[in-house]
Protein backbone atom coordinates (compact mmCIF):
# COMPACT_ATOMS: atom_id res chain seq x y z
CA UNK A 1 0.00 0.00 0.00
CA UNK A 2 1.54 3.45 -0.93
CA UNK A 3 1.63 5.74 1.72
CA UNK A 4 0.26 9.51 1.68
CA UNK A 5 3.19 11.67 1.36
CA UNK A 6 3.54 14.48 4.48
CA UNK A 7 4.71 18.50 3.83
CA UNK A 8 8.28 18.99 4.34
CA UNK A 9 9.84 21.31 7.07
CA UNK A 10 12.11 22.94 4.16
CA UNK A 11 15.63 21.52 6.27
CA UNK A 12 18.89 21.32 4.49
CA UNK A 13 19.51 17.87 3.25
CA UNK A 14 22.67 16.14 5.23
CA UNK A 15 25.76 15.13 3.34
CA UNK A 16 26.35 11.70 3.07
CA UNK A 17 28.91 10.58 5.36
CA UNK A 18 31.22 7.00 5.33
CA UNK A 19 29.52 5.43 8.13
CA UNK A 20 26.09 5.75 6.38
CA UNK A 21 26.94 2.98 4.00
CA UNK A 22 24.96 0.33 5.35
CA UNK A 23 22.28 2.33 6.80
CA UNK A 24 21.28 5.15 4.28
CA UNK A 25 20.48 5.32 0.56
CA UNK A 26 20.07 8.69 -1.17
CA UNK A 27 19.52 9.14 -4.77
CA UNK A 28 19.07 11.87 -7.07
CA UNK A 29 17.11 13.32 -10.00
CA UNK A 30 17.93 16.38 -12.59
CA UNK A 31 15.11 17.54 -14.39
CA UNK A 32 14.72 20.53 -16.33
CA UNK A 33 12.57 23.09 -13.97
CA UNK A 34 9.70 25.16 -15.32
CA UNK A 35 11.84 28.07 -15.97
CA UNK A 36 14.32 25.95 -17.87
CA UNK A 37 16.82 25.98 -15.36
CA UNK A 38 17.87 22.41 -14.17
CA UNK A 39 16.60 21.37 -10.85
CA UNK A 40 17.82 18.18 -8.36
CA UNK A 41 15.16 16.28 -6.47
CA UNK A 42 17.17 14.21 -3.69
CA UNK A 43 15.43 11.11 -2.06
CA UNK A 44 16.99 10.08 1.17
CA UNK A 45 15.80 6.96 2.97
CA UNK A 46 17.29 5.96 6.88
CA UNK A 47 17.06 2.21 6.83
CA UNK A 48 17.26 2.08 10.51
CA UNK A 49 13.91 3.69 10.81
CA UNK A 50 12.70 6.44 13.47
CA UNK A 51 12.21 6.10 17.30
CA UNK A 52 8.34 3.75 16.32
CA UNK A 53 10.51 1.46 13.47
CA UNK A 54 8.71 3.40 11.12
CA UNK A 55 11.30 4.01 7.92
CA UNK A 56 10.68 6.99 6.04
CA UNK A 57 11.61 8.10 2.46
CA UNK A 58 12.18 11.93 2.52
CA UNK A 59 12.28 13.95 -0.63
CA UNK A 60 14.01 17.44 -1.42
CA UNK A 61 14.11 19.68 -4.02
CA UNK A 62 17.49 21.41 -4.17
CA UNK A 63 19.22 20.43 -0.95
CA UNK A 64 15.40 21.68 1.00
CA UNK A 65 13.22 19.26 2.14
CA UNK A 66 9.35 18.78 0.66
CA UNK A 67 7.50 16.26 1.58
CA UNK A 68 7.67 12.76 3.49
CA UNK A 69 6.60 9.38 3.37
CA UNK A 70 6.61 5.87 4.94
CA UNK A 71 6.86 3.39 2.74
CA UNK A 72 6.66 2.55 0.40
CA UNK A 73 5.95 5.78 -1.48
CA UNK A 74 4.72 7.74 -4.58
CA UNK A 75 6.01 11.43 -4.50
CA UNK A 76 4.11 13.48 -7.05
CA UNK A 77 6.62 16.08 -8.68
CA UNK A 78 6.22 18.28 -11.66
CA UNK A 79 5.92 15.82 -14.74
CA UNK A 80 5.32 12.18 -12.78
CA UNK A 81 5.71 10.54 -9.77
CA UNK A 82 9.07 9.07 -7.92
CA UNK A 83 8.20 5.83 -6.35
CA UNK A 84 10.27 4.30 -3.65
CA UNK A 85 10.33 1.30 -2.05
CA UNK A 86 12.28 -1.14 0.04
CA UNK A 87 13.40 -4.73 0.78
CA UNK A 88 15.07 -5.60 4.19
CA UNK A 89 18.30 -5.43 2.29
CA UNK A 90 17.67 -1.92 1.04
CA UNK A 91 15.85 -0.30 -1.62
CA UNK A 92 14.33 -1.91 -4.39
CA UNK A 93 12.96 0.40 -5.89
CA UNK A 94 13.30 4.31 -6.65
CA UNK A 95 12.10 5.78 -9.73
CA UNK A 96 11.13 8.19 -11.40
CA UNK A 97 8.14 7.56 -13.63
CA UNK A 98 6.58 10.64 -16.30
CA UNK A 99 3.59 11.44 -17.31
CA UNK A 100 3.96 9.40 -20.77
CA UNK A 101 4.75 6.53 -18.94
CA UNK A 102 8.54 6.35 -19.32
CA UNK A 103 10.58 5.05 -16.13
CA UNK A 104 14.02 5.81 -14.94
CA UNK A 105 16.10 4.70 -12.09
CA UNK A 106 17.42 7.81 -10.12
CA UNK A 107 21.43 8.44 -9.86
CA UNK A 108 22.78 6.70 -6.57
CA UNK A 109 25.15 9.54 -4.46
CA UNK A 110 28.29 8.74 -5.32
CA UNK A 111 29.45 8.69 -1.60
CA UNK A 112 26.88 5.89 -1.15
CA UNK A 113 27.07 2.21 -0.93
CA UNK A 114 24.88 2.06 -3.98
CA UNK A 115 26.95 4.76 -5.86
CA UNK A 116 30.46 2.68 -4.95
CA UNK A 117 28.41 0.10 -6.14
CA UNK A 118 27.50 2.11 -9.78
CA UNK A 119 30.85 3.21 -10.18
CA UNK A 120 32.28 -0.32 -9.97
CA UNK A 121 30.23 -1.76 -12.91
CA UNK A 122 30.89 1.45 -14.86
CA UNK A 123 34.71 0.62 -13.83
CA UNK A 124 35.15 -2.71 -14.52
CA UNK A 125 31.68 -4.18 -15.94
CA UNK A 126 33.13 -8.07 -16.43
CA UNK A 127 33.92 -8.23 -12.55
CA UNK A 128 30.23 -6.44 -11.95
CA UNK A 129 28.70 -9.06 -14.18
CA UNK A 130 30.30 -11.84 -11.89
CA UNK A 131 29.55 -10.48 -8.98
CA UNK A 132 26.16 -10.67 -10.02
CA UNK A 133 26.34 -13.90 -11.18
CA UNK A 134 27.61 -15.51 -8.10
CA UNK A 135 24.93 -13.40 -5.72
CA UNK A 136 22.09 -15.30 -8.24
CA UNK A 137 23.97 -18.56 -7.68
CA UNK A 138 24.07 -18.02 -3.79
CA UNK A 139 20.94 -16.86 -3.65
CA UNK A 140 19.42 -20.17 -5.94
CA UNK A 141 21.63 -22.61 -3.83
CA UNK A 142 20.33 -21.35 -0.40
CA UNK A 143 16.64 -21.51 -1.57
CA UNK A 144 17.58 -25.61 -2.80
CA UNK A 145 19.13 -26.48 0.49
CA UNK A 146 17.22 -24.70 2.59
CA UNK A 147 13.50 -24.84 1.68
CA UNK A 148 13.27 -28.28 2.46
CA UNK A 149 14.48 -28.17 5.98
CA UNK A 150 12.15 -25.33 6.48
CA UNK A 151 9.24 -27.03 5.24
CA UNK A 152 10.57 -30.42 7.96
CA UNK A 153 10.60 -27.68 10.87
CA UNK A 154 7.08 -26.53 9.78
CA UNK A 155 5.64 -29.81 9.91
CA UNK A 156 7.27 -30.66 13.35
CA UNK A 157 4.73 -28.35 14.84
CA UNK A 158 2.27 -29.94 16.21
CA UNK A 159 -1.31 -28.75 14.86
CA UNK A 160 0.40 -29.05 11.29
CA UNK A 161 1.73 -32.26 12.04
CA UNK A 162 -1.74 -33.54 12.90
CA UNK A 163 -3.12 -32.08 9.47
CA UNK A 164 -0.85 -33.30 7.05
CA UNK A 165 1.97 -35.43 8.76
CA UNK A 166 5.71 -34.97 9.09
CA UNK A 167 7.60 -34.30 6.66
CA UNK A 168 10.90 -35.57 6.78
CA UNK A 169 14.10 -33.60 4.76
CA UNK A 170 16.61 -35.56 2.11
CA UNK A 171 19.13 -32.62 3.36
CA UNK A 172 20.22 -32.67 6.89
CA UNK A 173 23.14 -29.80 6.92
CA UNK A 174 25.00 -28.75 10.17
CA UNK A 175 23.93 -26.00 12.27
CA UNK A 176 27.14 -24.40 10.91
CA UNK A 177 26.26 -24.74 6.91
CA UNK A 178 22.97 -23.55 7.89
CA UNK A 179 24.56 -20.28 9.19
CA UNK A 180 27.26 -19.74 6.56
CA UNK A 181 24.21 -20.28 4.38
CA UNK A 182 22.03 -17.79 5.77
CA UNK A 183 24.83 -15.05 6.08
CA UNK A 184 25.70 -15.96 2.19
CA UNK A 185 22.56 -15.39 1.57
CA UNK A 186 22.01 -11.90 3.33
CA UNK A 187 25.84 -10.41 1.89
CA UNK A 188 24.06 -11.42 -1.35
CA UNK A 189 20.86 -10.27 -1.03
CA UNK A 190 22.20 -6.94 0.34
CA UNK A 191 24.88 -6.98 -3.11
CA UNK A 192 21.45 -7.44 -5.55
CA UNK A 193 19.62 -4.49 -3.31
CA UNK A 194 22.65 -2.09 -3.85
CA UNK A 195 22.03 -2.54 -7.66
CA UNK A 196 18.27 -2.17 -7.34
CA UNK A 197 17.19 -5.72 -8.37
CA UNK A 198 14.99 -7.50 -6.11
CA UNK A 199 13.14 -10.60 -7.46
CA UNK A 200 10.18 -11.79 -4.76
CA UNK A 201 11.51 -15.77 -4.87
CA UNK A 202 15.56 -14.83 -4.97
CA UNK A 203 15.25 -11.90 -2.34
CA UNK A 204 12.34 -12.14 -0.74
CA UNK A 205 11.27 -16.25 -0.27
CA UNK A 206 13.44 -17.35 2.74
CA UNK A 207 14.76 -14.63 4.32
CA UNK A 208 13.07 -11.45 3.11
CA UNK A 209 9.64 -9.80 4.73
CA UNK A 210 8.14 -8.04 1.72
CA UNK A 211 6.58 -5.09 1.73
Amino acid sequence: MVRRAKPGDDHPLQRYRWWQLFSRSLFHLRLEGVTGAPEVWSVDVRHGGDSNGEVWALLYLDGRNQSRSRLPAAFRIPGGIVEVATSSYGLKRCHYVAEDGTTRMLVPDRASAEGRRARLDQSSPTLSRAIGVVSVVVLLIALVLGVPQIVEDITRIPPVADAVGTFVSPIQLPAWTNITLVVAALVASTERALRMRYNWILDGGLFDGDD
